[in-house]
């Protein structure tokens, strides 16, 4: 009998909590959540340069 899509189990997404007990974590888990938040901080930085930018052209543009 084959199995269908909906029938396989789901590979849990990695998600983390900002104060989550890491004590019941593994090292491999520890260093999966590590990477994961090093990109998110990646992503926010980006993010904020991108944003001072816009609002450092705005303010050029009026101070005209």
């Amino acid at each position: 009998m084959a199995l269908f899509d909906e029938e396989l189990p789901k590979k849990k997404k990695t998600v983390h909590e900002i104060g989550e007990e890491l004590a019941k974590l593994s090292v491999d888990e520890i260093g999966e959540r590590i990477g994961l938040l090093t990109a998110e901080i990646e992503r926010l930085k980006a993010a904020l340069a991108e944003k001072r930018a816009s609002a450092e052209a705005a303010e050029s543009f009026f101070k005209r």
